[in-house]
């Protein structure tokens, strides 16, 4: 979901090509930026553009999701037409408030619980807490959504994707309080070493995004530093957090080369070695595609 950052309107080029493919394990290939494709230069318009950019570069698979109700009936759409890509859905955490105010809540809530039994819809998310967007009135009931959102993924043995911005503790708390998925997923981690480390002890997938290529993201690569590659993933956001050196300019599948290679160098692995598990990882928590 949207994040700020200077911006910049030409798309990037593409990057050396990954050695072995991995998978994007989130975008938004139905939000445009700026007017500018997400395939990247040289790539053909629309999702198929977008796939054909990430496959030159060795991102051969995505997991595209869809979190208000218009993204998430997209979702449904694309993952029925294009097999290099899975789907999730949900209400994102500053919908939830935003849909209780207008009295619309229960029955998004009942369309989003119909689009997760669809065919190749393996994700219950991104859901979670807010609280840099949600004020402080609106959090009680943004809780209760995050809440129902776990209890859906344990009802339909799906993976969970999770947004935290600004409530790392509360996050942990109410997955402690419901029980964690069997397969649960941090997206775009932005925790410390400490939440790292409790994030791994509790069997959780920790998601790194652009964020980690930042020059002033220090604390980011230093937590990633103590995740166990069996507990790593990797993803866009796009078409925002788009990694160094093109930060501010539109983000798509293609650039996660850039966060791989970053990522390899702060874990002091190869880079084969971490586009392998990867991708090992990713069909563990999603399925096979």
């Amino acid at each position: 979901m949207p994040h700020t950052s200077p911006r910049r309107t030409e798309a990037p080029p593409l990057p050396e090509p990954l050695p072995i493919p991995v998978v994007d394990n989130h975008t938004h290939v139905d939000i445009e930026r700026d007017g500018v494709v997400m395939g990247g230069e040289g790539a053909g318009g629309g999702v198929r553009g977008v796939i054909e950019a990430a496959r030159a570069v060795g991102v051969d698979r995505l997991v595209q999701i869809g979190c208000e109700l218009e993204s998430a009936r997209v979702t449904a759409e694309v993952v029925t037409r294009h097999p290099e890509v899975l789907g999730g859905v949900a209400l994102h955490p500053n919908e939830v408030p935003v849909l209780a105010e207008r009295g619309e809540l229960e029955s998004a809530l009942e369309e989003i619980d119909r689009l997760l039994r669809g065919d190749r819809i393996r994700v219950v998310g991104e859901t979670g807490l807010d609280y840099f967007r949600t004020p402080p009135e609106g959090r009680a009931v943004q809780a209760e959504g995050f809440r129902w959102h776990i209890d859906r993924a344990k009802e339909l043995g799906l993976a969970l994707q999770i947004h935290d911005r600004d409530a790392h503790e509360d996050v942990l708390r109410i997955l402690a309080e419901e029980g964690a998925p069997d397969r649960t997923v941090l997206h775009c981690f932005s925790g410390d070493i400490s939440m790292a480390r409790e994030c791994v002890e509790r069997g959780y997938m920790l998601s790194f995004a652009g964020t980690v290529t930042f020059k002033n993201a220090r604390d980011l690569r230093d937590a990633l530093a103590v995740v166990p590659l069996e507990n790593l993933l990797v993803e866009t956001d796009a078409p925002y957090l788009t990694p160094h050196p093109h930060r501010g300019a539109p983000n798509a599948p293609y650039l996660v080369p850039l966060t791989v290679r970053t990522m390899a160098s702060t874990l002091n692995v190869s880079v084969p070695e971490l586009c392998q598990a990867i991708s090992e990882n990713s069909e563990r928590v999603y399925g096979p595609w």
